[in-house]
């Protein structure tokens, strides 16, 4: 093989490990729409006595409210500002740029905290900031990503979600929704019954995997929020083991996006890995797989166990946009029946094309 034909050719992929028995530092990612209470779920976090020691970034820190503005304590311009010591055991930081260089300059003081949250702006794409634990090898070594939790606001979520975007693009409030693991719907004194139970049901449609939490002045169990094991098998082993999945055949009851759904496939029988890569690279980088109607279809979120061929472990399958990793995790025991279960959350998904190639990676 010549030089050209090398930088050109796939990688391999390399099985990895990221669970909490690591060793590293948890890192949730919390967004959410302009306003949906995403500082406030914060403000909660840092004054609350939970005995927790936990590291807050605020990215983009600048044009913020109040509270935002007295946690700078560094000066004005600079990349990223002084870290704030609590008094409850947590720090706070404010980003203006890179919220990697932040969490370098935060894990010079590891072992002074338990975990790390990270605020992202109202207008961000989670996904990117979340591929970022991914690529970073020197933090990866030192923090996983435990988890995206998104807070919707629940008197503006349907108004903000029904807004049309110029050139197809996807509204912001509902790409945050489909990559979420955790949705806090806050605000709950501001609507009706009948308000709540049409948001519910829009950000179910949406993403049928993520865990809700309904609540008030985003005042929720800490625990509720940490721990969420959303990349590792820890975490997946629950969630598939589930049969609750809602299908993107269910009803919708509004009028949001409706190209935007969650497809389960469950399938028996061994999986051939370079089938599966191969699969896994058209979908989501060549994105040359379309739906009936000749839409190509975009994944958001993909997540799944499968049995490998030639490999008595689970396997978990994981992506983020374009980003994906295969990790062997622990042996199928001899009571178990092997089962392929994999969740795609994105837009113009076809079930009946995804179990179309899907199976065709079966041994």
């Amino acid at each position: 093989m010549d030089a050209e034909e090398d930088e050109e050719s796939v990688p391999e992929l390399v099985p990895c490990d990221n669970d909490v028995e690591s060793g590293g530092v948890p890192v949730t990612i919390i967004t959410g729409f302009l306003g949906s209470g995403k500082t406030t779920l914060l403000n909660y976090i840092l004054t609350e006595q939970h005995g927790k020691r936990i590291a807050v970034i605020l990215n983009e820190f600048g044009e913020g409210d109040a509270m935002e503005k007295s946690l700078s304590v560094g000066q004005s311009g600079a990349l990223y500002e002084e870290w704030l010591e609590l008094r409850n055991g947590c720090m706070c930081c404010s980003v203006k740029d890179s919220s990697v260089k932040a969490i370098e300059e935060l894990m010079k003081r590891k072992g002074r905290f338990d975990y790390i949250m990270l605020e992202t702006t109202g207008l961000a794409d989670p996904g990117p900031i979340a591929a970022l634990f991914w690529l970073d090898e020197e933090l990866g070594s030192d923090v996983y990503l435990d988890g995206i939790i998104d807070v919707v606001d629940a008197k503006y979520f349907l108004r903000h979600a029904n807004e049309r975007k110029q050139d197809g693009l996807v509204n912001e409030t509902i790409r945050q929704v489909a990559l979420a693991d955790v949705l806090i719907i806050n605000k709950l004194d501001l609507v009706s019954d009948k308000e709540l139970s049409l948001v519910r049901s829009a950000v179910q449609d949406v993403n049928a995997v993520a865990r809700v939490i309904e609540t008030k002045h985003s005042c929720v169990d800490i625990e509720s929020v940490l721990d969420l094991n959303a990349y590792s098998y820890k975490g997946s082993k629950e969630k598939f083991s589930a049969t609750s999945f809602v299908q993107s055949s269910k009803e919708k009851s509004h009028h949001l996006d409706n190209s935007i759904s969650t497809i389960t496939l469950d399938t028996g029988g061994d999986i051939n890995p370079r089938k599966l890569d191969t699969f896994l690279q058209r979908l989501l980088w060549e994105k040359d797989i379309n739906d009936t109607n000749g839409c190509r279809m975009e994944i958001y979120r993909l997540k799944g166990v499968v049995s490998v061929q030639g490999d008595d472990r689970r396997v978990l399958v994981q992506a983020v946009h374009e980003l994906y990793q295969t990790i062997p995790t622990t042996n199928w025991t001899e009571e178990e029946s092997k089962k392929n279960t994999v969740v795609f959350i994105g837009r113009h998904l076809d079930k009946e094309v995804l179990q179309k190639h899907f199976c065709a990676c079966l041994a």
